[in-house]
């Protein structure tokens, strides 16, 4: 009977987002530039390599992902004396001034700075700076004008981001849509984890779907299992995979122009989102003709059902029907009928 897939070595996966974490805080905190070898000496992690070679290629992979991380990476020598390259991050360059962040601002700040306070590495960042101090390296512990939090606390975290280093297939549930939305089983090739709007998000191709999607991190249950040998993912080449986030969040284009009656004094939102045509009474009743860009029936009937008897869709009829069936449903969840008036007004 052949085998069936293995979760992921959580273990493994720890120690190396352990290792990129001690590596980010010990160039970031040193004025100087840290050779290879004394990097080796001080960065927990490394000393388990074999054999120089193995720790070279350890370095080197771990020196390309921060860069491609984003994180400014420089390579330089302490004087003119020296023949050896040394590595530091610039604090300045790493940092963003004493300014309100938008979200493209805070998207730039690192991996480091957002996993400085999880519980997971807290203890081995701490334990990095100690180190570092004890080696004799200048280290700065000014936390700076802006450190933004990003916390990695969700149980999927660590073995998704294996998964994307070792380049692994991986499977899992996905509760969509929030705490009670229906479960769904994936398959996904990963290409990255990002963090948006204080939320880290998977990215990659859905077998299931045949497309690229973004998955909310919070909302995968474990266990994530790997499929298949490492290097099996293909990550295409100049993919944002921001963008590939923030294009799930995108509006939809505008399909048509809603008309609704608003009473005089009440949905000061809507008047807001939409533009008042004429003043007009309905029934009597004093209140404005609106008319909303119409990009989703769902989304713009959520919004006009809990105004209930005090907004009236005028046109277009799917949209009437969509607010009735709200109010059909709002009256079942709570034993009672929709009343015949409002009803009748959509």
């Amino acid at each position: 009977m052949p085998a069936g897939p293995r979760p992921y070595d959580a273990d493994v996966s720890a120690a190396r987002a352990e290792r990129l974490v001690n590596l980010v805080l010990c160039l970031l905190s040193t004025r100087q530039y840290l050779s290879a070898e004394r990097i080796r000496d001080t960065v927990p992690g490394y000393a388990d390599a074999p054999s120089d070679e193995a720790f070279f290629r350890m370095f080197e992979r771990d020196k390309t992902e921060l860069r491609e991380l984003g994180i400014p990476l420089e390579t330089g020598r302490r004087s003119t004396f020296d023949t050896t390259d040394g590595y530091r991050i610039a604090r300045q360059d790493y940092e963003l001034g004493d300014i309100d962040l938008d979200t493209e601002e805070a998207a730039a700040v690192a991996l480091a700075a957002r996993l400085w306070d999880s519980p997971e590495l807290a203890g081995a960042a701490h334990g990095a700076l100690v180190k570092l101090r004890a080696a004799g390296v200048d280290v700065d512990e000014s936390g700076g004008p802006v450190q933004p939090r990003v916390r990695a606390t969700d149980a999927a975290f660590a073995p998704l981001m294996a998964a994307v280093q070792a380049g692994r297939v991986v499977t899992f549930d996905h509760r969509r849509g929030g705490p009670t939305g229906e479960v769904v089983r994936r398959t996904v090739e990963p290409w990255g984890i990002v963090s948006w709007r204080g939320r880290w998000y998977l990215v990659g191709h859905d077998r299931d779907r045949d497309d690229v999607r973004s998955f909310r991190i919070s909302r995968i249950l474990e266990p994530v299992t790997a499929l298949g040998p490492a290097g099996a993912v293909t990550v295409p080449p100049g993919v944002d995979l921001l963008a590939k986030v923030k294009a799930g969040f995108a509006a939809p284009p505008v399909a048509g122009t809603a008309r609704i009656w608003v009473s005089a004094g009440h949905a000061h939102g809507l008047r807001r989102l939409g533009r008042v045509v004429a003043a007009r009474e309905l029934d009597g009743q004093p209140g404005e003709e609106l008319e909303l860009e119409l990009r989703s029936v769902d989304i713009v009937s959520r919004w006009l059902a809990g105004h209930g008897p005090d907004v009236v869709v005028l046109d277009p009829p799917e949209l009437a029907a969509a607010v009735r069936r709200r109010w059909a449903g709002a009256a079942r969840a709570h034993g009672a009928r929709v009343p015949a008036a409002e009803a009748a007004h959509t």
